[in-house]
């Protein structure tokens, strides 16, 4: 039986997908560079940055409130983009490859709280790293699904490890005292923000898995909106608590800038601890780092035939594996691992074109009241005409801080290294449309058919 026909998910089912594609290798990278930015008052700012994303992801939450879009994240942007964002969009997944250096880099830095010696070597050893779940991706999804079975089970146990174990060891009174160690808002309002652009890559994951799973949820107009609101709320108080330990049980110059270990190891017996690193920091970036990998194959084989890259980049194994598109990739991420790139830029690499994108979204979905009043009329999140487009804007402007916050701390070569990875997908599709490599006809009637379908799922 079709799964759009048969038993749909309710509320609970969206807010665990929501929570569990949200809790993750994130917080477990970026929590120690928030720390670093702003000092203790990373547990306000964790807070404040789950519902800052929602609304720098607000096209997801709007959307998903007016129309029945089984196509997700994918298809509401073939509604909103243009041509040439649309290429734009379609190269993201070729800029995943920073996403790939990132995971490397920082699994290498907890697999040495472990090995020190895969510290001293961290250049070789996050290439090799990245090269082994490059050639994981040969085996297929079904491997990447029962890993991630397991991992969720360990990734649980290890954060409520670290939550139940840290709280003691956090003197509250100590923790809201201004005066103590650095004090709240280490660096100031700069360091606040720079802190919240960082954490974006942590707190970004709320609604993506919710809008994914449109068809064979039950009222999706409004469950999955309240999925998504609930699930912030939930992720809210998790990554409330552990910043709080992570912030609070050492010295402001102990934890800034270091992985969650560091803290673990002092409130941890040496088994447990080790249980910890592998359990819940290794686990969590290898099972995100492997979600990546399959997130973006067939994507990638779709923007190949598309016409957006070369004609080299169609082929294909016997099984429909991509694997001139998947070399790309990986060339991509292992340049920078090769030049010495860190975590933060890596992922400001990835999330500077991807909040650009969503900064255009955002503002764009106040074209849809306009175009469809009737579809508007009916929606599921009853917030007056005025504030629905307010929240549009600050959508917008909201994911234009990150962009230009993350941007701002980049050192001068990184500076050049973004300013190119927005450029050149931008000339590169523009390129595609002008030789006509790809039929900008073509991608006006795939988005009349997404309008199209979205229109008659709300009839229906």
């Amino acid at each position: 039986m079709n799964a759009e026909h048969g038993k749909k998910i309710g509320l609970w089912n969206i807010v665990g997908l929501g929570v569990g594609g949200a809790v993750g290798s994130g917080i477990f990278v970026t929590l120690g560079s928030a720390i670093a930015k702003t000092g203790r008052s990373t547990l306000p700012v964790v807070i404040v940055c789950v519902f800052y994303m929602l609304l720098a992801y607000w096209y997801n939450l709007a959307m998903s409130g007016i129309f029945v879009i089984k196509g997700g994240d994918y298809s509401m942007k073939g509604m909103l983009l243009p041509p040439i964002l649309t290429g734009f969009g379609g190269w993201t997944n070729v800029i995943w490859a920073f996403g790939c250096t990132g995971y490397s880099l920082a699994l290498t830095g907890y697999l040495a709280n472990l090995w020190p010696v895969l510290g001293e070597h961290s250049t070789m050893t996050s290439a090799i790293v990245l090269t082994i779940f490059f050639l994981l991706t040969i085996r297929g999804s079904r491997f990447v699904t029962l890993f991630q079975n397991l991992v969720t089970v360990l990734l649980v146990v290890a954060l409520i490890m670290f939550v139940v174990m840290g709280l003691p060891k956090v003197d509250a009174v100590k923790f809201f005292e201004d005066s103590y160690d650095g004090g709240f808002f280490h660096g100031g309002t700069a360091g606040l923000i720079s802190a919240i652009a960082i954490m974006g890559w942590a707190c970004q994951g709320t609604t993506m898995g919710p809008v994914g799973v449109v068809a064979i949820t039950e009222k999706p107009k409004r469950t999955v909106p309240l999925g998504i609101v609930v699930t912030c709320i939930v992720v809210a108080v998790i990554y409330g608590l552990m910043s709080y330990v992570a912030a609070g049980v050492l010295p402001y110059d102990q934890v800034a800038g270091q992985n969650l270990s560091v803290v673990a190891k002092e409130i941890m017996p040496q088994s447990l601890f080790v249980f910890f690193v592998i359990g819940g920091g290794v686990c969590a970036i290898m099972s995100s780092f492997l979600m990546v990998l399959v997130m973006i194959r067939y994507p990638l084989s779709q923007m190949a035939d598309d016409g957006w890259l070369l004609p080299v980049f169609k082929k294909k194994g016997a099984d429909g594996y991509p694997f001139v598109s998947y070399l790309l990739v990986y060339i991509v991420a292992l340049v920078p691992i090769l030049t010495g790139m860190n975590v933060d830029s890596a992922i400001s690499m990835l999330m500077i074109p991807t909040m650009l994108i969503n900064a255009y979204l955002n503002v764009a979905c106040m074209i849809i009241p306009r175009k469809y009043p009737e579809q508007f009329e009916k929606r599921a999140l009853r917030i007056p005409r005025f504030i629905y487009d307010i929240c549009s804007v600050l959508g917008g402007v909201c994911a234009l801080i990150i962009a230009v916050t993350l941007f701002k701390d980049l050192t001068v070569n990184d500076a050049i290294v973004a300013a190119c990875v927005v450029i050149l997908p931008l000339v590169f599709s523009w390129i595609a449309l002008k030789v006509k490599s790809v039929d900008a006809e073509i991608l006006a009637k795939a988005r009349d058919e997404i309008i199209r379908d979205a229109l008659q799922e709300e009839a229906a």
